[in-house]
C-alpha cells in the first residue's frame, strides 16, 4: 500500500478501503467543517433549558418577529395568535407540549439564520487572521493486510496538528456549502503541503478535526 509524491497509489489494494472511516482528505475536511458549524450553532445558542423562566423568556424574545412566529407554526404550534402574543408579553405560559415546540422553533430558526449567512462562520475560522488549528488522523490500518501496514502511520505520533491554518477558510466554507468535492480536495492539498515530505501519507485520512 505504498504512496508517493502524488499521494496513495492504488488505494485499497491491500485493504485500506475496508474501513469506512478512511476517506480522501477533502471529504474529511468537509465533514470537519460541518461538525464545526454544528458546534457554532449549538454552543452559541441559549444554554438555559426552555422549562426555566430564563430559558423560555430568551427563546420567546428571539422568536418575537414574523420569522419567529412562522418558525413556531412550522414547528407545530397551533394555538391562536392571541395566545402567542400573551406568551411574548409574559402573560401566559405555554403548555409543556408547546414548550418543547418553542424550543424546536428556536433552534430551527437559529440554524436557518446561520446557514443562510455563513459570514460569521468564516470569521470564526479565520479568527482575526490567526487561523484555525487542524488535527489530522492517518488512515485506520486495522483492516489492512499485515504485510502492507505502514508502521509510521501507527500511534499518537502519526496524528499531525497544524496549529494555525490560515487564508483558506472562506473558500473552504463556500466549497462545503456548494458541495464542491473537487474544490475541497484542492484546499486539502494546500493544507497538507505544510507537512512537507510527509504530505503524501495524508491524502487519505480517517478523521480531521478543527479547533473551532
Amino acid at each position: 500500500m505504498p504512496y508517493d509524491d502524488s499521494g496513495w497509489k492504488n488505494f485499497g489494494t491491500y485493504g485500506a478501503n475496508r474501513s469506512a472511516e478512511n476517506v480522501r482528505g477533502g471529504e474529511a475536511l468537509g465533514r470537519a467543517l460541518e461538525e464545526a458549524l454544528s458546534r457554532q450553532i449549538l454552543e452559541g445558542g441559549i444554554k438555559s433549558p426552555v422549562t426555566s423562566h430564563r430559558g423560555l423568556k430568551a427563546r420567546l424574545k428571539y422568536l418575537n418577529s414574523d420569522a419567529g412566529i412562522q418558525a413556531m407554526r412550522d414547528a407545530g404550534i397551533t394555538v391562536k395568535s392571541r395566545a402567542i402574543r400573551n406568551w411574548f408579553a409574559g402573560k401566559q405560559k405555554p403548555s409543556p407540549a408547546n414548550l418543547e415546540l418553542v424550543d424546536t422553533a428556536y433552534w430551527n430558526l437559529r440554524t436557518q439564520r446561520i446557514l443562510s449567512n455563513l459570514g460569521a462562520f468564516k470569521q470564526h475560522l479565520n479568527n482575526k487572521g490567526k487561523g484555525t488549528a487542524v488535527e489530522i488522523h492517518p488512515i485506520n490500518q486495522s483492516l489492512v493486510d499485515d504485510h502492507a501496514v505502514r508502521q509510521n502511520l501507527i500511534g499518537d505520533q502519526a496524528i499531525r496538528t497544524l496549529p494555525s491554518v490560515r487564508y483558506i477558510w472562506d473558500e473552504a466554507v463556500d466549497a462545503m456549502e456548494a458541495g464542491d468535492a473537487q474544490k475541497l480536495e484542492e484546499i486539502w492539498d494546500d493544507i497538507i503541503a505544510e507537512l512537507d515530505s510527509d504530505w503524501g501519507a495524508y491524502t487519505y485520512v480517517s478523521y480531521v478535526g478543527l479547533g473551532a
